[in-house]
Parts: C-alpha cells; sequence; structure tokens
C-alpha cells in the first residue's frame, strides 16, 4: 500500500496523530498534543529493543561443495515484536553500526525543542518496522532557518535496516505515510543528519545550530503572552474582534450569516467551556488559544487533510497571526 504503514498482528496500525486524522484514516487520533509516552504507547513503537545479533555459521557455495563460514564484521539487526513479542529480522549493518532505540528518537526530539512548548503530532512505523517517523509542531515562538511560517514540524527520521542514519529535518509538511515522509524531507527548510553511532545524544547542539532553531523574537512573544494571560477578556470583546476577523457584509445572503452564527456559537463554546482553555479562562491568552483550536480543528472543511493544510498557511495562518495582534494587550 502506498502509506507503507505497518500493520501489526492484532490488526493496529502502528500509527499516532494528535487530532487530525490521517488521509489513509488508519491508526490512533489523540484529543490532545501527545507526550514521548503517549507516542511510544499508540503508535506501537515502546519495547522493540532493537539489537544486533553475530551472523554465524552461513552457507556459502563453493567450488566442490558448500561449507559455514562466521561473518564478523556483519550483524543482523533484529526487533521485539511489540505485539506478539516475537524476534524479527529488520537488516544487515557493519560492524560500527550503533542501534538507536524509538525512544531514544523522542528524547532526541525534546532535546532539540527544550521545553518551548512543542508537542509529539504524528509518530508511526513502515515496512514492517524498519523505518520509523516522529514528527513535533512547533510553537509559533520558535523559528527554524530564518523560516517565518506560522507552522513548522521537526520531523526525525530513522532506520533500524541500516538503510540511513537518523535524519533530522525542519519542514512545513506534517508526516503521515511514506508519500508525505518523502514530501517533508522534499520541502524541508533545513535538515541534520547523524549516524548510528554511540554519540548520537551529545550532538544536540550541533543539530540545533545546523537547523538553525532558535527562538523567533522570543522575549516579545513571552512579554506579549504574559501580558494577555493576565489581561481579562470579555465575551462582548471576544465577539468584536470575532467579528473584525471574519467579517459580514450587510447585505450577505441568509446561508453566509447562519455560518457566522454557527462559527460564533463554536467560538464562543472554545472560550468559554472547552476544557482547552480551563487554566486561562477569561483572558485575552484564551481568546488566542480558543481561535487558533477553531482554526487547527473546527472550521468547516471537506476533509481533515484540507483543514489541516487549511491551517498551515494561506487563510488560516493569516488569521492566527491577525488575532494575536487584535488580542496583544
Amino acid at each position: 500500500m502506498a502509506h507503507e504503514l505497518e500493520t501489526l498482528a492484532n490488526g493496529q496500525t502502528a500509527f499516532a496523530s494528535a487530532r487530525l486524522s490521517a488521509w489513509h484514516q488508519l491508526g490512533t487520533v489523540t484529543d490532545a498534543g501527545m507526550t514521548a509516552e503517549d507516542v511510544m504507547t499508540k503508535a506501537w513503537l515502546g519495547g522493540w529493543e532493537v539489537r544486533k545479533i553475530a551472523i554465524q555459521g552461513i552457507e556459502v557455495t563453493k567450488v566442490g561443495g558448500i561449507t559455514k563460514v562466521d561473518c564478523p564484521d556483519k550483524f543482523m539487526t533484529v526487533r521485539t515484536n511489540p505485539v506478539t513479542g516475537e524476534t524479527e529480522y529488520l537488516g544487515i549493518v557493519g560492524d560500527d553500526y550503533t542501534t538507536v532505540q524509538n525512544e531514544q528518537v523522542t528524547e532526541l526530539l525534546n532535546l532539540l525543542v527544550d521545553e518551548s512548548g512543542a508537542h509529539f503530532e504524528t509518530a508511526g512505523s513502515m515496512r514492517e518496522g524498519r523505518r520509523v517517523f516522529v514528527t513535533m509542531k512547533l510553537p509559533s515562538a520558535m523559528q527554524i532557518a530564518g523560516v517565518d511560517d506560522i507552522d513548522l514540524y521537526l520531523a526525525c527520521n530513522t532506520s533500524h535496516d541500516g538503510s540511513s542514519g537518523v535524519r533530522l529535518d525542519a519542514t512545513p509538511v506534517r508526516i503521515v505515510c511514506a508519500n508525505t515522509q518523502r514530501l517533508a524531507m522534499e520541502r524541508s527548510r533545513s535538515s541534520y543528519t547523524f549516524r548510528h553511532t554511540p554519540n548520537v545524544s551529545t550532538k544536540i547542539s550541533e543539530a540545533r545550530e545546523a537547523l538553525g532553531l532558535m527562538w523567533k523574537h522570543f522575549e516579545t512573544f513571552q512579554d506579549e503572552a504574559e501580558k494577555m494571560i493576565n489581561e481579562a477578556l470579555t465575551m462582548g470583546q471576544f465577539e468584536k474582534i470575532v467579528a473584525e476577523l471574519w467579517p459580514v457584509a450587510p447585505d450577505a445572503s441568509d446561508t453566509t450569516r447562519n455560518n457566522a452564527k454557527q462559527r460564533t456559537n463554536t467560538l464562543r463554546y472554545l472560550i468559554r467551556d472547552a476544557d482547552t482553555q480551563k487554566a486561562i479562562k477569561g483572558t485575552r491568552w484564551a481568546g488566542y488559544q480558543a481561535i487558533n483550536e477553531y482554526v487547527d480543528h473546527f472550521a468547516p472543511a471537506t476533509s481533515d487533510a484540507i483543514r489541516a493544510t487549511r491551517a498551515l498557511s494561506g487563510t488560516g495562518a493569516d488569521l492566527k497571526a491577525r488575532a494575536f495582534d487584535l488580542l496583544a494587550v
């Protein structure tokens, strides 16, 4: 199949996505952004214990018969299947190859973003466990390689069969399958590749520099956010901002007016009653987050993929940026 995602013995697909379903409608969709622990359990990536096994007793045909030889410079990589517990073959690697566990991939991403507010977006296993991907959605306060995209993802792709190293990409593409994995690499703003060696986790600063990962005007953003959190917002003020973001012409059709009414009702719910705003209820920051949540997850669309694409760029991205400006104190 085009998506190349792994189907496990229990019928589950080794894929997880935060909030948005992928085009293939497979795997687990969570209600909120994922943690590293969520990625391991919901995408079936935990406890693989990828390891090398010496290759011994290989039969080689020679003139005059068959003989058995050892291969001291070659090893087989295997994993423990997350469902059956059986040992499964993944690939052949050299003596200097060091296995990198899936848990180390999420740890690496967490170290790179450094408590920035980024969360895990997607993760999955492809080609029967030979390749794995994990993506994080970066907060708008972070910048990569001087790029001002509203939404960027930090994607980590690795193999367990020796076919590739641990590759990091800063990309506007949300990886959900083999095709989007290739697209994410093609549209990568910057990338960095680790070899499978013991010092992967020690090169964080080098990777961060190579990716151009930095705070985007962070002090200004943080100051504005703190002011917004400490400033009250009435429902009337919020609805005026909503009307400015989504203006309705005086001669608008009944359909347009009904759509606007439904949108306002949804936004009222998000800022007043949704659990996602509970800790910041009644603040201008809650207003900003409610608008973001509406654009990302509630705005009408013919498919989740179209909604996600629109939220990444174009009108969705512009609405988020304008909302921040209107709500900033």
